[in-house]
């Protein structure tokens, strides 16, 4: 995929648009607002389950109702957790990262593997997740995670251990912005 720096975001691919951060925070906002939805609703059918007078237990062995509740107390933490990792991207500030900066939160990072290139965005919360901004997929990393602090404090340029341990493969840090 053909890929070039511009002021402002990176050109990705054939079509030549500036893909920027603000995009890609747009949408893991919409992402996180939609699994936050889903969740919600989720959280509501489990309540409603374990709360429900007919799933009361018929013998000392029917456990209909206490599995309910953990699934209820379940969806809430997930409910929690969402709607607190939507507060952080709605709080967060971007910067534009300068030539010989080490990447830190707000990053965008092009690497490149065995795989060819791949795009990383360092997040403060929902690690894990991938967005797709103009047909190219963007993964969003936390500093929790193995290549997230692997990643934190280094330079375009440098190589990076993905996995430690004897099939280690190292993936060359192309872009940071």
């Amino acid at each position: 995929m053909e890929r070039f720096w511009l002021a402002g975001g990176w050109v990705l691919g054939q079509g030549g648009r500036v893909v920027d951060k603000d995009q890609i925070i747009g949408k893991i906002r919409e992402q996180l607002k939609g699994t936050l939805e889903a969740g919600m609703e989720a959280a509501r059918a489990t309540t409603a389950a374990a709360t429900d007078p007919d799933s009361k237990a018929e013998n000392k062995y029917d456990t209909r109702n206490l599995e309910a509740s953990y699934l209820a107390r379940g969806q809430a933490a997930r409910v929690v957790e969402t709607r607190e990792a939507l507060t952080e991207y709605e709080s967060l500030r971007v910067r534009d990262y300068a030539e010989g900066q080490p990447i830190g939160e707000g990053a965008l990072v092009a690497l490149r593997g065995g795989d060819g290139e791949f795009y990383c965005f360092v997040g403060p919360a929902a690690g894990g997740m991938e967005v797709e901004v103009d047909g190219q997929l963007v993964m969003v990393i936390t500093r929790a995670s193995p290549l997230g602090s692997r990643l934190l404090k280094r330079r375009k340029g440098e190589r990076v251990e993905m996995s430690p341990g004897r099939a280690a493969t190292a993936v060359e840090i192309v872009g940071v912005a």
